[in-house]
């Protein structure tokens, strides 16, 4: 299946072009300055000369702090590209798969999320992914978003690599302990969509394989539990561990709100898709040894 990837340089994008011609898939990867997903002239010319027959979103404006005051590209880049690509997919008869963010909750519930749980999100990035979603699955309905959170991965920025720098640095660390979730790997994240591509390609319109749902690593956590594991990670690799101070999200003011309840209910993939949530564990080892390899 020729599957055109909407990102080339971040961190489930590099996995996805990784991983598609393994599993037998060509794979072309689009990302600025070549190609931008805001202007329906270059998504349309996009799909005449490839000719996908499957589309994976794998691109997103993330700076969740400079959305806040920059609402208009992240809109752009969150809500108006994923409609274009749904628009440009329908009338091409594909599939696209998507992923999106526990950002679209405002993180003040007590227990995991759901997909019927009904969206609140607090800042420009969750607003403008929650529109994203909404408009490509109005523009496609044959498509599937995979909501997530607390992405890592060997590649790109992310708290793994942001730890890892900061602990060689410092002796002593403050981190969030009062934020929940659970990390999610990109290898993982990628494996889910590409497990899934058959059986989108071949599904009509109303198929339940459609729609939205939640896909992150487990079992729960905090940041500064998250921290901890990779430290002790870390440790056995070779790197001297600081010490850790747990702290509130009132210690650490940011310009967006951040939810405080990052847990995603991901048992409507695994019955329906088949997709189980992976163990972020064993993710951050693939990851740290990655890095370690990566080393000079």
């Amino acid at each position: 299946m020729r599957v055109l990837v909407i990102g080339r340089t971040g961190q489930i994008s590099t996995e996805l072009l990784a991983r598609l011609p393994r599993a037998g898939h060509e794979a072309v990867g689009l990302e600025p300055p070549d190609f931008d997903m805001t202007s329906a002239a270059q998504v349309d010319a996009a799909f005449a000369h490839y000719r996908p027959e499957a589309v994976i979103n794998a691109a997103a404006y993330t700076a969740v702090d400079r959305a806040e005051d920059d609402r208009a590209l992240a809109f752009a880049v969150n809500a108006t590209g994923p409609h274009l690509l749904g628009e440009a997919a329908a009338r091409a008869g594909v599939p696209v798969v998507h992923y999106s963010t526990d950002y679209i909750f405002d993180g003040t519930g007590g227990r995991p999320y759901t997909e019927a749980d009904a969206p609140a999100p607090v800042g420009a990035y969750g607003a403008s992914k929650l529109a994203g979603e909404l408009l490509l699955h109005l523009a496609q309905p044959r498509s599937v978003t995979l909501r997530t959170a607390w992405v890592c991965s060997a590649h790109g920025n992310n708290f793994v690599k942001t730890m890892l720098r900061f602990g060689k640095e410092r002796p002593e660390m403050r981190v969030v302990a009062d934020q929940h979730g659970a990390p999610t790997f990109a290898d993982d994240l990628a494996d889910a969509a590409i497990a899934l591509l058959p059986r989108l390609a071949a599904a009509p319109a109303g198929d339940r394989c459609f729609g939205v749902f939640h896909l992150t690593g487990q079992p729960h956590t905090t940041w500064h539990g998250f921290a901890e594991a990779i430290f002790a990670g870390a440790a056995a690799r070779g790197q001297a561990a600081p010490k850790l101070i747990p702290i509130t999200t009132a210690d650490y003011p940011t310009r967006a709100v951040r939810p405080a309840n990052s847990r995603l209910d991901c048992s409507r993939a695994a019955a329906i898709l088949g997709i189980q949530a992976a163990d972020w564990r064993a993710g951050l080892d693939r990851c740290l040894d990655a890095l370690k390899e990566t080393r000079p």
